[in-house]
């Protein structure tokens, strides 16, 4: 279920002063509790043709001020969030930006920005106008000729800003041209068309070199470049008494013209059902807590005097994002190897079992929550973390079964240790009765379950350090010759070579364990993020096959309309995108360094062999 905030109205959360663009705080609280997707819907208008629409879509006759004057309601962008009435797990975002046009502006640039904030947060741009869409509409929409001027997609644009438009569309919302007070009848040539035919026609080019023609051609391109979905809806005028249209937000249903209100319902039907999740490039789904940041970061851009750029917006949510996945996929790791692993394990291959287990789901959580880790310097940090941590459990789980191992011993050894302090084994035969005890302790010993990782380790401390008692029982035995004792010396030292070379065999074994452990490891990341790089290749193969798509038809109508020159300055576009399909962008070059770099991180080899074989020699010169 989506964890959308309660608001029973609108909350400002871009403040415009004229000067200068401010983040309401209280806002991004807000957005910061919404952890799922959401859909987000942005009005856009002339300051006087009111935007009631939203307000329905809330769910509400009320909400976001209509204005009964001519002076504009709105400063800035409002926001308000509501369950989405038909997506459970998204939240729907209504925007309203102030009036476009007001004359009480001092600088009209503010327009521009609040135009371009408006595109760049929403999935669904829905532009207002009055009356029809004529050369006057398309003039008053010269807002959309300046995005190239006022969004980037790319940190470092080309030259000619060529393959920076071109890929806007990659992130643009849907386009929804509404038309209020609509008087004509939808006909062409004597047909009957729909609303969105009536747009279409709109937007083809004048023939022709006049400035008039030009100027209103350019809107037409943009929109047609820049917005591959488009749609359109036509609303008659609410009522024809004028005092309550003066006052239309206090109007009850019953009172507006019945064809208004069927309009209003298609619309806010399509709005709820058709209207997209928002993503950024590469399928990106945004919640509200990546719309809070992306808020944030274009409104720092904007007032540092710098043009809000998309891929720089998507590196910080990034950064953010990505920090946020390691520690979700940190504390998943730590929390279900606290759970899983009962110290001490029976044997180390135990531990290591439950470790990859838990290590591939904090793997797999760290791949649903991040995103351009570009080169994985986020993993990498993970998988750090996680070997630091593994490394933790492992001497936690030495020490538990030391700990254990030594209280069993002590607990068998109890009755030796008493026999010792009293002098039972100072008599003659003595030492055959000491090491009948001794052997009597290790049989015990040996019954007790789940020891441990130190099981013989801890034994063989313990043999030792009776080495020397043992030897005082055997010199004092006045049973045994002097032939005899140095015959029972040495099956002792025998025995005791033995178990050196058998706790070293373990070690061994335990390091291959590790190692072959740390294998299978890289595999799985390996294999996890070739699966993740997979799933980005195809995001973005679809995102440029779009793109194509969307450049062939715009060639292919600028031919049918006779505009043969614009259609062949597409060429360069198109074949771009192709040449950028046909090369893949894929190579196992990729796969091959985050090997290579993961082995650097989880164990060195040849330094782990070393280590083993100068343990191992150590041992055999204490001989």
């Amino acid at each position: 279920m989506a964890s959308s905030p309660n608001m029973m109205a609108p909350i400002c959360l871009v403040e415009n002063n004229n000067e200068q663009l401010s983040v309401n705080q209280k806002a991004l609280e807000i957005l910061d509790q919404i952890s799922e997707p959401v859909v987000v819907v942005a009005m856009v208008g002339l300051y006087y043709t009111g935007k009631s629409y939203l307000n329905r879509l809330a769910g509400q006759n009320h909400g976001f001020p209509l204005g009964s004057t001519v002076q504009s309601e709105t400063k800035g962008i409002w926001m308000w969030c509501v369950p989405h009435p038909y997506k459970p797990d998204c939240t729907l975002v209504l925007l309203d930006t102030e009036g476009l046009g007001d004359e009480e502006k001092g600088d009209p640039k503010n327009d521009s920005w609040i135009f371009a904030l408006a595109v760049l947060l929403c999935s669904s741009f829905v532009y207002n106008s009055l009356s029809t869409i004529n050369h006057q509409a398309l003039e008053q929409l010269h807002y959309v000729t300046k995005l190239t001027e006022l969004i980037r997609a790319k940190s470092s644009p080309t030259p000619d800003g060529v393959e920076d438009s071109a890929e806007f569309v990659s992130f643009f919302p849907d386009f929804i041209w509404i038309v209020r007070n609509f008087t004509l009848e939808l006909m062409l040539n004597g047909r009957p068309i729909t609303a969105d035919e009536y747009l279409e026609n709109a937007l083809k080019l004048i023939p022709g070199q006049n400035p008039k023609a030009q100027i209103s051609n350019l809107s037409r391109e943009c929109i047609r470049h820049f917005f591959p979905r488009r749609k359109c809806f036509v609303f008659d005028r609410p009522t024809n008494d004028e005092e309550l249209l003066a006052h239309i937000e206090k109007v009850v249903d019953n009172q507006l013209n019945p064809k208004f209100q069927e309009q209003t319902k298609n619309f806010c039907s399509y709005i709820l059902t058709q209207a997209r999740t928002k993503t950024l490039r590469e399928g990106i789904t945004v919640t509200g807590k990546r719309l809070r940041t992306l808020v944030v970061t274009y409104v720092d851009a904007i007032n540092s005097g710098a043009v809000p750029c998309l891929e720089n917006a998507v590196t910080t949510l990034a950064q953010l994002e990505n920090s946020g996945a390691i520690q979700k996929a940190a504390n998943h790791y730590r929390e279900q190897m606290a759970q899983r692993v009962s110290f001490p394990t029976d044997t180390l291959q135990e531990l290591l079992d439950l470790h990859a287990a838990c290590e591939k789901e904090a793997i797999a959580i760290f791949m649903e929550h991040s995103f351009k880790d570009d080169n994985q310097a986020f993993l990498k940090n993970l998988v750090e973390i996680i070997k630091d941590k593994k490394d933790e459990f492992l001497l936690q789980n030495e020490e538990a079964s030391v700990k254990f191992c030594q209280e069993q011993l002590e607990q068998l050894s109890m009755s030796l240790m008493e026999g010792i302090s009293a002098g039972i084994f100072s008599i003659p035969g003595g030492h055959k009765l000491y090491m009948e005890t001794k052997e009597r302790i290790e049989q015990d010993y040996w019954q007790v379950p789940r020891k441990g990782v130190k099981a013989h380790e801890v034994l063989q401390r313990f043999l030792q350090s009776q080495a020397a008692i043992e030897n005082s029982i055997l010199q004092a035995d006045k049973v045994l010759t002097d032939g005899e004792k140095a015959m029972a010396a040495e099956p002792a030292k025998k025995e005791a070579a033995e178990k050196e070379q058998e706790l070293l065999r373990q070690k061994l074994q335990e390091q291959q364990q590790q190692m072959e452990a740390q294998k299978r490891s890289i595999e799985e990341n390996i294999l996890q993020i070739k699966e993740k790089l997979e799933r980005d290749r195809e995001n973005l193969l679809r995102e440029q096959n779009m793109m194509l798509e969307h450049k062939l038809k715009i060639q292919e109508d600028l031919l049918r309309e006779g505009f043969k020159k614009k259609s062949e300055e597409i060429n360069a576009e198109i074949n771009r995108v192709r040449n950028w399909i046909d090369s893949g962008q894929w190579t196992a070059k990729t796969i091959d360094r985050i090997g290579t770099e993961l082995t650097s991180i989880l164990c060195d080899p040849g330094k782990l062999i070393g280590n083993i074989m100068k343990g191992i020699d150590s041992e055999f010169k204490k001989k």
